[in-house]
């Protein structure tokens, strides 16, 4: 029914479009063109819909179908998920998640999918993780940090999900390193899964698998459960967002946090002490998961702001109008259209834009798009993108 009053909710106004990245990147995709496109379609079908033998109806400019004509297959692969034409429409119509049921028809039922898409769900189903050729394993970046492992019958408080970029992506696995020496230093009993981890499966949901999804929450549950797992802390806002709102609903009901929301915790309570400055300009990108997902916007601040020497300058799209970073829904798998501008390089030049020496993050796939738009925009000299909790370590050192 939410479908339904959406469409006929729509007032036209185009805030989503004018908040959407894609569409503002020239990408052919503008969420007030999809629900009213929508919309139009259903009005053409309704005779058939409402009537008992639809051979008595009309069923509107020779039945086109959804997908690929009403709706093109490029409209449907464009979206990042980012949720901005959800935070700024009046009356709550929810383009997002019509877009995300035509991608499972489309991978589910007619078996179609970009090929970079398509790689990563089958290294998800077979190995556990999206990341198709890494040579990492999931435990190489504790290496020397003495982590616990729940699988040597460590008994711990509170698993540290690492995730898979965290752990199979070079640059992110430093900022899981990074977390566990925060951890360790605050006196956190702290374990992690180590290869026994899988993929969340965020992925697969947003790029329309279904079914390898809630496989492998299935799974994941299973195993968490055997180890009594009550906390979790994980240092990605995709990970967090789909352990803590969409695995209960399968009977996984944890207390999930954000790393940042943890660090703005230990520092409040006194456990991380002599903090030292980092001294510097540093600005401040929004995760979409993290922030319109999950109204977490302080705690990121709060961190930087504890820090000595810092001056926080903000971004002009920042807080829940914050622009996309290009890699939701599937998009840091996926191969972005050569058409119109790359999402990535526009954050990044709004980044540049504050004269920054550090645009800090909390979000791992932000964090490899800021290092794709710095090297592209040659600004590495003058910019660096660094996670919160790097920033932290550093202000300890």
């Amino acid at each position: 029914w939410k479908h339904l009053l959406d469409l006929d909710a729509c007032t036209r106004c185009g805030r989503c479009q004018d908040s959407c990245p894609a569409y503002l990147s020239g990408k052919p995709l503008s969420p007030k063109k999809v629900i009213q496109d929508l919309k139009g379609h259903l009005l053409e079908r309704a005779p058939a819909l409402l009537k008992r033998r639809a051979e008595e109806a009309n069923p509107g400019d020779n039945g086109r179908a959804m997908i690929g004509e009403v709706i093109g297959e490029d409209e449907i692969w464009n979206c990042t998920t980012c949720y901005a034409c959800h935070e700024v429409c009046p009356v709550y119509v929810e383009p997002i998640t019509k877009l995300i049921e035509m991608r499972r028809n489309l991978v589910m039922e007619q078996a179609s999918i970009p090929e970079t898409g398509e790689g990563a769900l089958k290294c998800l189903e077979v190995r556990g993780h999206p990341w198709r050729g890494t040579t990492m394993s999931r435990t190489d970046w504790a290496e020397g940090l003495e982590v616990k492992t729940l699988a040597d019958g460590s008994d711990v408080d509170t698993l540290f999900w690492v995730g898979c970029t965290e752990a199979l992506e070079t640059r992110s696995a430093r900022v899981a390193a990074a977390i566990a020496r925060i951890m360790k230093l605050a006196g956190v009993n702290f374990g992690i899964l180590g290869n026994e981890e899988a993929c969340c499966g965020d992925p697969a949901r947003r790029l329309g698998n279904e079914y390898l999804f809630q496989m492998l929450v299935q799974q994941n549950i299973e195993l968490l459960n055997n180890y009594g797992i009550k906390k979790i802390i994980t240092g990605c806002p995709h990970c967090y967002n789909t352990l803590k709102h969409e695995y209960p609903q399968f009977g996984g009901n944890y207390e999930v946090r954000h790393h940042t929301e943890m660090i703005a915790n230990l520092i409040k309570e006194g456990k991380l002490r002599n903090i030292k400055g980092v001294n510097g300009v540093i600005t401040y990108h929004d995760s979409c998961y993290l922030g319109r997902y999950n109204n977490i916007y302080d705690a990121p601040r709060d961190i930087l702001h504890g820090l000595g020497g810092v001056k926080l300058v903000e971004m002009e799209r920042n807080l829940e109008y914050g622009f996309c970073c290009g890699a939701g829904g599937g998009h840091l798998w996926l191969e972005e259209q050569k058409v119109g501008e790359r999402i990535n390089e526009m954050r990044t030049e709004q980044a540049l834009a504050t004269k920054a020496e550090v645009i800090a993050t909390a979000c791992p796939y932000c964090l490899q798009m800021f290092e794709d738009g710095i090297q592209t925009k040659q600004a590495g000299e003058s910019v660096r993108a660094m996670d919160i909790a790097e920033l932290v370590v550093k202000a300890i050192s």
